[in-house]
């Protein structure tokens, strides 16, 4: 299917990933049909994206004048039924729960098209794992996205085994054309390539937090003026070469050892979760976010974001022209 026959698209879940990934299609001139459960989710649709597409002007990325036509290209439908009637491509931004991945996919078979892509996305199951019950398997994917997805260029395109070869290209293409930096995996594997590595940066970090080496804010610093710092110009591959293979090999015969292994919840961070202390949703996590400090640490993130994104990926910003 070529991305020119797509017009409308659908997103259906409309939390922390849903109305962002609706903003990126409606900035590179999709109509979009958007359904979430929850009443509150539709309502708060447009001032979230409007408030997004705000930073986009404030950071120089975007021209004021082009918020209405993007928010007029976005519709928060009343039900899951109308988002989805006569789109050519859906995706799936709903809870992370397989159970509820797969009762979606399932129900969607009997209101759209043969020919519609199913896309999920999904940060650790594979779509042969969520699209398991379709009856035209070749239709599905996986579409990967970041967040905040309206920011962040990369989104991974996973197919699985019975994923046709026409499914997979024209969503890669169609990732191409709303601006995002599309990664084609050569193989389904739970995780995907992305969160397979921050899981392992993640267990090392939570690791040395349990060991009380470094405090929540020393090691959050650390990580983003040395790792984070030369990842934002270099991919690691690149930085271990720079550093020389031979030494870099040196270096990991000495710790490989040493780094954290098991697969248990240290500690630390078990004890936070059993409290209710997860995020700035609950107002505290590593760190606490009174509702102040959460609202100038999430500006001042996507400010960041933001100058990043001008900076190294100007050309994946659409609707700017």
């Amino acid at each position: 299917m070529p991305t020119e026959t797509i017009n409308d698209v659908a997103v259906l879940g409309l939390g922390t990933m849903g109305h962002g990934i609706a903003q990126t299609f409606a900035a590179a001139g999709y109509q979009v049909r958007c359904y979430d459960d929850h009443p509150a989710a539709r309502a708060s649709l447009h001032q979230r994206i409007r408030s997004n597409l705000q930073a986009f002007v404030k950071a120089g990325l975007l021209d004021e004048t082009k918020i209405e036509p993007i928010l007029s290209r976005v519709q928060a439908c009343d039900t899951e039924a109308a988002a989805v009637t006569n789109v050519s491509f859906i995706t799936e931004a709903v809870k992370e729960d397989l159970p509820a991945k797969l009762e979606l996919f399932e129900r969607l078979e009997s209101l759209i098209s043969p020919q519609t892509i199913l896309a999920s996305n999904s940060s650790t199951f594979p779509i042969s794992q969520s699209g398991a019950r379709l009856q035209l398997p070749g239709r599905a994917i996986v579409t990967h996205w970041f967040n905040p997805p309206h920011i962040v260029p990369l989104v991974e395109v996973v197919p699985g085994p019975q994923t046709s070869e026409e499914t997979t290209q024209t969503t890669f293409d169609l990732m191409q054309d709303i601006g995002k930096q599309p990664l084609l995996l050569r193989k389904e594997l739970p995780g995907f390539l992305v969160n397979r590595i921050q899981i392992a940066i993640m267990r090392e970090v939570w690791d040395l937090l349990d060991q009380n080496v470094a405090s929540p804010e020393d090691i959050d610093a650390a990580l983003r003026a040395s790792v984070g710092f030369r990842l934002a110009a270099l991919g690691p591959l690149e930085v271990h070469d720079f550093g020389g293979l031979d030494i870099q090999t040196t270096v990991y015969r000495n710790l490989i050892t040493e780094i954290r292994s098991n697969t248990e919840i240290p500690d630390v961070v078990r004890k936070l979760v059993e409290q209710g202390h997860l995020g700035p949703k609950t107002g505290r996590g590593f760190h606490d976010y009174s509702p102040q400090r959460l609202a100038d640490r999430q500006a001042r993130r996507d400010s960041l974001f933001l100058a990043l994104l001008k900076l190294l990926y100007p050309d994946s910003v659409k609707g700017s022209a």
